[in-house]
């Protein structure tokens, strides 16, 4: 295997205090001014509330100057009185003047301090808040994704996630880049931010809790440090990785990986088929992207299929799972079908509305090729439950 230096951006010195960092999707904040002006306001009014409440029970207070109280002695005393100066010269000396101070020039007091040092306080409020739904979010997180990397590879892996029904909050991005990280944050998905080849990395990913782990890194000698890792600390998950020289695939495979992608390779065949049949490479581009056109997906056998041949399915059958054995379609292994197995078949994606109900008359799907039309992976898989199920009680 080829042992380059590790990712570039992984190998950056990141601070202590914003290395291997958590952040989560949040609402965009209030621009500067914005904030500003909004605190100014909400002093004056609490301003002008304080002089209207002296000005009504003007008569209670008392002058050392002259003994009235006129209207701007009522915005002098407040003044005076919410910036806690308090001079002594105006002071409430009727019982029902005290009272008030007590019951409400107080608080508001209070109130105008903390417009004044509001931004202290909404920083360690904000901490809080941001430490609470961290730990919301840590206890709550269970069968998620976890994705190293999120650059072109990453994000063609989460549009495809997206498209099969994966929800933004089962989907976890690690990259070292600060800058990555502030963009997946913004598309609504947690990030990690530091070097995943490190433990605690993925342990703040909750990587020991997640169902499958997609590593799409820049260079393959890390891709192989993180399947090591993440095996490591995950026995069961599902590790998907991506390598750049094939040579790289074998090595990738023993530290853990259960699948390995070659997109060097993968990129040249798909050129290669390109110049031979561009049709056919027009197919294969569209099988690989989930949600338009014809989809390839994986699908448990429903009880009606079972001792049956792979050419009686409703599906275009491509492959039969039967164990860790990958069958073709005209293996004769293949038929009769088994409860366990599960298929690779072509279908036709639709929209989710156009999903037919059971007991209801499919829409036609291609003629001669047996493809219906399209249910998500998650969608078909709860049909098929249901479909089970109905056997079951029949």
């Amino acid at each position: 295997m080829k042992l380059p230096m590790q990712d570039a951006a992984a190998h950056e010195r990141l601070p202590e205090d914003v290395s291997h960092r958590v952040q989560l999707p949040r609402r965009a904040p209030a621009a500067p001014l914005r904030q500003v002006v909004r605190r100014l306001v909400m002093a004056l009014i609490v301003l002008v509330l304080t002089v209207l409440i002296v000005w009504v029970d003007r008569d209670e207070y008392h002058d050392n100057a002259n003994g009235s109280v006129d209207f701007l002695d009522c915005v002098y005393y407040a003044t005076v009185t919410l910036s806690t100066t308090g001079y002594g010269d105006i002071v409430p000396y009727g019982d029902s003047a005290r009272l008030l101070n007590i019951l409400l020039i107080t608080p508001l007091r209070v109130l105008f301090l903390i417009i004044l040092v509001g931004t202290t306080l909404e920083v360690l409020t904000e901490r809080t808040r941001e430490q609470w739904r961290l730990n919301r979010w840590r206890t709550a997180l269970r069968d998620h994704t976890v994705i190293v990397g999120f650059g072109t590879k990453g994000r063609s892996a989460v549009q495809t996630l997206r498209a099969t029904g994966a929800s933004r909050d089962r989907i976890v991005i690690v990259d070292p880049s600060p800058k990555v990280i502030d963009s997946a944050v913004a598309e609504g998905f947690a990030g990690v931010l530091g070097d995943a080849t490190r433990s605690d990395v993925l342990l703040r990913a909750e990587v020991q809790r997640a169902r499958q782990i997609i590593i799409a890194t820049q260079r393959d000698d890390t891709a192989v440090l993180v399947s090591l890792t993440a095996r490591q600390l995950n026995k069961k998950a599902t590790i998907v990785a991506a390598v750049r020289e094939e040579e790289n695939a074998p090595l990738l495979r023993q530290s853990g990986a259960d699948s390995v992608i070659t997109s060097a390779s993968a990129a040249g065949r798909l050129l290669g088929l390109s110049v031979n049949s561009p049709s056919a490479s027009t197919v294969m581009e569209d099988l690989i992207q989930q949600g338009s056109g014809l989809d390839l997906i994986e699908r448990p056998v429903v009880k009606a299929e079972v001792g049956k041949s792979v050419r009686d399915t409703g599906d275009l059958v491509v492959s039969v799972l039967r164990g860790h054995r990958l069958l073709a379609y005209d293996d004769p292994a293949a038929s009769p079908l088994q409860h366990a197995d599960r298929l690779i078949t072509i279908v036709r994606a639709v929209p989710k509305d156009e999903v037919p109900e059971l007991g209801r008359p499919a829409a036609q799907g291609l003629p001669g090729s047996g493809v219906q039309p399209m249910r998500r992976a998650d969608e078909k898989d709860r049909v098929i439950r249901r479909a089970d199920e109905q056997d079951f009680g029949d």
